[in-house]
C-alpha cells in the first residue's frame, strides 16, 4: 500500500498557510513547504512565508532551507520532501504538504518525472547573459511542446528546458517521463469565493507587507546579497528594488507587486486545474 498525504495546493492567497495549519493540529501532524521561495532564507515578508508563531504551533519543513544565492531545484525538492514523507510515516502521522508552486507538487505527487540532468555551470551562464524574450523564442524553435508550457518571463525554467535541449540533443518535452505516483494523495483546494474575491486578498496582502517592512527587508537582502537572481527576480522584491533605484515611485511600486502577483495567481490557477483531482472552481 501506498503512503497516504494531504496535498493542500493553491495559488496565493488563498488561505493555505491557514487551513494547513488547522488541519495539522486536528490530525496531529507536520507541514511539508511546496513553495520555490520559503526555501530561501531572508525571504520573509515578501514572500509571505508563515510567521515564526505561526510556525511554533505546527512543525514545518523546507523552510528557511538555504541562502538565497543556491539554486535549490526541483530534484533537491522531491529528494528532500520524500525523506521527510517517510520520517512522518514513520511516526505514524499523515503528512501535509502545502504550497503554490505547481511543479514542485507534480514532480513530487503526481506521474511526471524530470530528467536527471547535473547542470552545466558554462552553459547556463552563458544563458543568463540573454534576454529572456530571446532565450523563450530559442525554446519555440527548438522544443515547442515545452514552450506551450513555460510561461515565456519565467527565465529560470526557460533556462533548463534549454540547458536539457543543448545537453541531450533532444526536446526536453521528450527528456520528462510519466511514472507510478509514490503516494496515495489527498488533494485539497482552498475555499475562495471568486477570482475577483481571491484578488481583492492578494491587494490588501499587499498593503500589508508594505506596512510590515517590505522596504527595510529588500534592502537588507541587497546589502547581505546583492543583486543576485533569486532577488531581482521574485515578485515583491524586484518592484521594491526599482522603486529604490528611482525607476517607480512608491505608488507604481506598490500597483505593480499587485497587478504581478494577480497575474502569478493566475498562472498557479491554470496550472492547478491541470489536475482534476484538485476541483479549481475559479
Amino acid at each position: 500500500m501506498k503512503n497516504k498525504v494531504i496535498a493542500i495546493a493553491g495559488p496565493t492567497a488563498s488561505g493555505k498557510t491557514k487551513l494547513a495549519i488547522e488541519m495539522a493540529q486536528q490530525l496531529d501532524t507536520e507541514i511539508i513547504s511546496a513553495d520555490s521561495r520559503l526555501v530561501y532564507k531572508g525571504f520573509d515578508i515578501g514572500t509571505a512565508k508563515p510567521t515564526k508563531d505561526e510556525q511554533k504551533l505546527v512543525k514545518h519543513y523546507l523552510i528557511d532551507v538555504v541562502e538565497p544565492e543556491v539554486d535549490y531545484s526541483v530534484a533537491d525538492f522531491a529528494d528532500e520532501a520524500g525523506k521527510i514523507i517517510d520520517e512522518i510515516h514513520s511516526r505514524g502521522k499523515v503528512p501535509i504538504i502545502a504550497g503554490g508552486t505547481g511543479l514542485y507538487f507534480r514532480i513530487l505527487l503526481e506521474n511526471y518525472d524530470l530528467p536527471r540532468l547535473e547542470a552545466n555551470p558554462e552553459l547556463r551562464a552563458e544563458l543568463e547573459t540573454r534576454d529572456v524574450e530571446d532565450l523563450y523564442n530559442e525554446l519555440l524553435r527548438l522544443d515547442p511542446k515545452a514552450a506551450e508550457k513555460i510561461h515565456k518571463n519565467n527565465k529560470v525554467r526557460v533556462i533548463r528546458a534549454l540547458e536539457v535541449c543543448k545537453i541531450l540533443n533532444k526536446p526536453f518535452s521528450e527528456a520528462c517521463g510519466l511514472k507510478d505516483s509514490a503516494y496515495d494523495v489527498e488533494w485539497i483546494f482552498p475555499k475562495i469565493e471568486s477570482r475577483e474575491v481571491l484578488y481583492d486578498r492578494i491587494n490588501k496582502r499587499v498593503d500589508v507587507m508594505i506596512q510590515d517592512g517590505l522596504i527595510d527587508e529588500t534592502k537588507y537582502l541587497l546589502a547581505k546579497h546583492g543583486r543576485i537572481k533569486n532577488l531581482v527576480n521574485t515578485i515583491g522584491y524586484q518592484e521594491i528594488i526599482q522603486y529604490l533605484d528611482g525607476i517607480l515611485d512608491l505608488n507604481t511600486a506598490i500597483e505593480t507587486i499587485k497587478q504581478n502577483t494577480r497575474r502569478y495567481a493566475k498562472r498557479q490557477l491554470t496550472w492547478f486545474r491541470r489536475n482534476p483531482e484538485l476541483n479549481v472552481n475559479i
